[in-house]
Parts: structure tokens; sequence; C-alpha cells
């Protein structure tokens, strides 16, 4: 009895416990199955009807009558309304719940009195067995089909067997009274199997809830950005792909914007991921402004964003980007930091930029592309001609990787010739390239592929080895010079490759210049310093070319003792007419006299420019007035002949007057 007793007591005090989306389940559960209501109405309306025609007895027979009205509304209402809740159409609720009880709880009091009525009023047997029956069998049913709600079970049992105990113990026969504690007992045992069936039923329940929960947590992670809270990647490109699906109906343009912060890595670099993070949460709140409801934000991840705009052409959405650039003009305040941070935007429209949405996300990429390369802080919209370019970029991407296996790199080679002497003093290795496709491709347009998809030190090994190759068949006077891109001392394997092929070819290190710009030193990289030293240390020749053009060119010359200077060819173009660069030439010549430095000048194409040159004390010039660049054999001929400025130029006007006959 304690045990039950503990086990009702503890319902009771966790009677409210349930969350409001169990109990809604569990007031489901009253209404689960109809059928089964319906069964047990029938059954307590016929029995009903058989006891009062039976006993004959016009309180018998009342008690029927609401027994037997209670039963159909009960079966209509429970039908009604599990219909309703199938289709979707209703929702379980207090009121509901409270229809149940008031039916239930109606239904069992009525059929408990109609046994102590019928145990009263009535001598014979078989009526006492039926209405105790009735009574006995409904207790037993409702136990455990209601037990989802404990209370009305519990209720219902008390009110169909406390009236039938006492009319057995009224009776006064000992089987009567015997049978009335026995259905006491039972109203302890049904309580018992109520409360147990309630726990199991919530335990279900809530283990059903958590898992939904569960999963729905789970479905947000996989969908939502956990640090902004906005859709990430996924959830982005699906909800792309079903935007297009709606559109291939109805036609309407929609737009995708792809937003790159500019410099962010430099803010994570000095300042650290916390307020890194703490920045893109700035900046998603400040999209979320700018849009305005005029777009869907998402998170590509990084420090990449997307926006996705319906129902809008080219031009709102230029004005859009414009906005969101106006909006982070303002700088963000983060913490104790206040950040100046600009980002850059590709848009593309569809269906005009895009036919599926992955075109229009890569063409949004392309037009993103441009916008930083054209210097940040811009929107820039997708045009077809960005995809030749991207075509051609892929195709001398491809074509590099093979270039060298297939040789179809080449070298050709531009003398310098010395004005004292008229000779050819040294002679440049330039880079050619004969794409099987493409044809010929300027080394300005494959180098910097070169160095951002890491060939660049191979090309280079490739290159110093074959002028190495080129010059041992020249006299020793005559030097190679080799331009070094600043990727390819970045890897540190330059030295190693430079010691190699002057071995193999046996020419001597102070025959071999390099030639470097101002960008090697930007990074002020000690690795470049030390490595840049070790190849001077073994003889190397160091020039600075494009002399002019970088930032903090005198302190340079200071600190690497340069053996050389070249002079940009922009100097030249224009120094007929310039007295600037007149002027700046002649400061250059002078500088390299007193620091005991050859000085060359390049980009010579008139005789002008190469009297101007030798009046600023230049000590040699290259151009195209002397000699184009030729194939290595060409040269050779020409260095082994000891050609000088006079012979090439005079070659150079036979050639012209040739090529007009």
């Amino acid at each position: 009895m304690r045990r039950i007793w503990t086990k009702l007591s503890a319902w009771a005090a966790g009677r409210t416990a349930p969350d409001a989306d169990i109990r809604r389940a569990l007031v489901e559960t009253l209404y689960a199955s109809p059928t089964s209501l319906a069964i047990g109405a029938l059954a307590g309306f016929m029995l009903s009807i058989v006891i009062a025609f039976q006993a004959d007895d016009w309180l018998v027979t009342s008690c029927a009558a609401l027994i037997c009205i209670i039963a159909v509304l009960r079966a209509v209402s429970a039908t009604f309304f599990h219909g309703k809740l199938q289709a979707g159409q209703a929702q379980a609720s207090r009121g509901w719940e409270l229809a149940y009880e008031l039916g239930a709880w109606g239904y069992a009091g009525m059929i408990g009195i109609l046994a102590l009525v019928t145990l009263m009023r009535s001598d014979v047997a078989a009526i006492h067995l039926l209405s105790v029956s009735l009574a006995a069998g409904y207790a037993g049913g409702i136990s455990g089909r209601n037990a989802g709600r404990v209370h009305i079970a519990v209720g219902q049992t008390c009110l169909a067997l406390l009236p039938t105990v006492c009319g057995l113990w009224l009776e006064g026969q000992v089987g009567y009274r015997v049978l009335a504690i026995v259905l006491a007992i039972m109203i302890l045992g049904m309580a018992e199997i109520s409360a147990t069936t309630h726990r199991i039923v919530v335990e279900a329940l809530r283990g059903k809830q958590e898992k939904s929960q569960l999963a729905t947590k789970f479905e947000r992670l996989a969908r939502f950005d956990s640090l902004t809270g906005i859709e990430n990647r996924m959830a982005m490109q699906e909800r792309l792909r079903d935007l297009f699906e709606v559109n291939r109906k109805s036609h309407d343009a929609m737009a995708v914007l792809w937003l790159d912060l500019d410099r962010f890595k430099e803010v994570n670099d000095s300042l650290g991921h916390m307020v890194g993070d703490a920045l893109l949460q700035a900046v998603v709140d400040k999209l979320n402004e700018a849009l305005d409801g005029r777009g869907h934000l998402a998170r590509f991840g990084g420090d990449e964003f997307i926006v996705l705009c319906t129902h809008i052409d080219r031009v709102t959405a230029q004005t859009i980007a414009n906005d969101i650039l106006e909006y982070f003009r303002d700088g963000f305040d983060v913490g104790a930091h206040s950040l100046s941070v600009t980002c850059s935007i590709g848009l593309a429209v569809a269906p005009q930029d895009g036919r599926d949405a992955d075109e229009l996300m890569q063409h949004a990429d392309l037009a993103l592309y441009e916008a930083k390369k054209g210097g940040r802080n811009q929107a820039v919209s997708f045009t077809w001609s960005m995809k030749e370019r991207f075509h051609r970029l892929h195709e001398i991407e491809n074509g590099l990787r093979r270039a060298i296996e297939n040789g179809e790199l080449k070298l050709h080679y531009q003398p310098i010739f010395d004005l004292k002497s008229g000779h050819i003093a040294v002679c440049e290795a330039l880079l050619r390239w004969d794409h099987p496709a493409l044809g010929a491709v300027s080394p300005m347009e494959f180098i910097p592929v070169a160095e951002s998809i890491g060939l660049i030190e191979e090309i280079t090994d490739w290159v110093i080895r074959e002028a190495c190759h080129t010059a041992a068949q020249w006299p020793d006077n005559v030097r190679i010079a080799v331009n070094i891109s600043p990727a390819s001392l970045k890897s540190g394997g330059l030295p190693s490759n430079v010691i190699a092929a002057l071995m193999e070819s046996k020419v001597p290190a102070r025959r071999l210049e390099l030639e470097v710009t101002e960008s090697i030193f930007l990074e002020n990289d000690g690795q470049t310093h030390h490595m840049l030293r070790e190849l001077q240390k073994i003889g190397l020749r160091l020039v600075l070319d494009d002399f002019g053009t970088g930032y903090s060119s005198l302190s340079y010359l200071r600190a690497y003792r340069f053996d050389g200077i070249k002079v940009d060819r922009s100097f030249m173009a224009g120094i007929h007419a310039s007295r600037e660069d007149q002027a700046i030439v002649q400061a250059v010549g002078h500088l390299a006299n007193k620091l005991d430095m050859e000085s060359v000048a390049e980009g010579i194409e008139n005789e002008d420019q190469l009297e101007y040159a030798r009046a600023a004390g230049i000590t040699t010039v290259q151009g195209y007035l002397m000699c184009k660049p030729q194939a290595g054999p060409i040269i050779t001929e020409m260095v082994q002949r000891r050609m000088t400025i006079g012979d090439a130029m005079a070659a150079n006007v036979r050639r012209a007057i040739a090529s007009r006959a």
C-alpha cells in the first residue's frame, strides 16, 4: 500500500512537470484510438439496455439512458477530434482535455451508480452480475488506455468501482462482501498500473522530444554559422538552388553579391582571433543594417559573405553593393579597437550571368577577383570578358605545368653594349613561351601565374642552367644576366641551384649577373638579405633592375653594394622632351660612377636616346636600336664576332631595308 501511495504522491507532485509539448502529446493519446473508445461505448450501451430491460425499474432505466447518451456523445466527439488532428486542423489543448475528462468521469460515474442502484433495487443475481461485470471491466480497460492523463484514469476507476464496492458491501451476503474487498484492492492495483504506464509513456515522449530537439540542434549547426548566427555555405547553396528552381518558371532576375573583407588577415594576425571574431559579428550587424531586408545574408566561410537578392536587376544590385560600401566607410568599434575595414564585392545577376547556381556563383567570384585586383574597396559587376580571361588564365596554368617537360620554354638574349668600347658586355636572358594553343604568351602574363602556383623556382632553375650553358660558348669577358623573381627567393633553394648550374656549365661566378627589383626588399625579409649576401660572396654580380620606380632605392644601394643599376625604360622613353627625365638619368649616371657601379640604360630605340645616355655618363646601353632579343645561336655568333654598337645598328638598318624590299 505504501509503495502504491508513494507512486501516486510522486505522480501528483510532478503532475505539472511535463512541458507543453509533452502535455499536448499526452492529451492526444486520449483521442489516439477512437475505435477502442467506440467499442467500449458500444459495450456499455448494450449492457446498460439489457440491464434496464431486465430490471424494469425507472431509476435503473434512467441510469442506463444517461450512460447511452454519454457513450454516443463521447464516441462522436472522439471521432471528430481525431479526424481534425490527423488532418492537421486541430491541436490538443486544455479545452479538449477538459472535455474528455468530464465525459470520462461522467461515463464512469454513471456506470458505478448503475451498479449501486441495481444491487440496491433488484434481487436478480443475473442483473447484479451484468452491472458489476460492466463496472469492473470498464475500470480494467481504462486504467491502461487513459494512463496518458493518469488523473483521468484513476478518477474513472474510482468513480466506476467505489459505488460498486459500496453496493456489494451493503447487499450483505458474504460472497458479495468478499467481491467488494477484491474490487477495493483492484482500485489500488489499477491506480498503480495507470501510474506506471503514465511514467513509461512520459519517459518515452521525453526521450522522443530530446531526440527531436537534438536533431533540430544538429540541423541548425549544419545550416547556420556558429559565430555569426546567419546561414552558412551549405544552407546558402541550397537556398540558391531552390531560387533557381522557382525562377525557371517565373523568369525573375536575382543577384548574388560576393563580399570579401579587405586585409582581414592583418587584423587577425596583429590583434588576435578574438578581435577577428568580434569584427566578423560586427560586420554581420552592419551588413544587415545596410541591406535593410533587400537581400538574404550568409557566411560563405572565413571573411567571405554572400548576399542573395531576388526580383532585382543589375542596376538595383549595384545600388545595394554601393550602399554596403558606404556603410563600411564608418569603420567598426570592436572592444577597445577602432578598425577601418573595407570590403570588395563581386556581383552577378541571373539569368544573364548564369544559367544555374554554380555558374552564377563562379561568375560572382570572378567579379570579386577583379574588384580585389583593381584595388579593393569597390564593387564590380561580372562581364563575359572576365570569363574569357579566366579561361586563358586556366590554359596558362595548365600549360605551365608541362611547358618545361615539353620543351615549350625558350631563352632569347638581348645584348647590352659597353659605351666606351662599343662591344657587347652582357647579354640578358629573356624567357619566351610559345603555348601550343594560345601562341606566344608574354612573360608579363605567365610569370605572375608561375609565382602564384609555385612553379617559379623550377622555371628559374631551368633559366639559370640554360643561360649558363649558352654563356659557356662566349668569351670570358661577356657576362650573362638573369632576372630573379621575388617569389624564387623565398624558398631558399636559389643558392644551391645557382652553384649547380655554374658547376655544370663551368662558367665562373663573376660572369653571372642576377637582376633583382626593389620589390624583394619591401617585406624586409632577413632570409632574402642573407641569401643575397651569400650569392655575392661566391662572386656573383648583383644588379638592381628598374631603378627609380620603387621605394627607398638609395638605402638599398648602400646596404647591398650592387654591382650595377639599370635605369628604367620609362625615363628613357621621353628623355628628349622631359627635363625631369634628363635630370634623373644624369643623376643616376653620376651616382653609379661615384659608387663604382655600372649603369645600364634600357629601352634605347633611337639615336637621340643613345646620345643622352652617353652624355649622362651611363656606361652601358640596351635596346632595339642596337639589337632586339635573339635566339641563342644568333647571339653566340654576334658575341664571337665581337660585334660593336655600330655593327649592330648597321645590321638593324640592313634588316629594315630588306624587310621593306
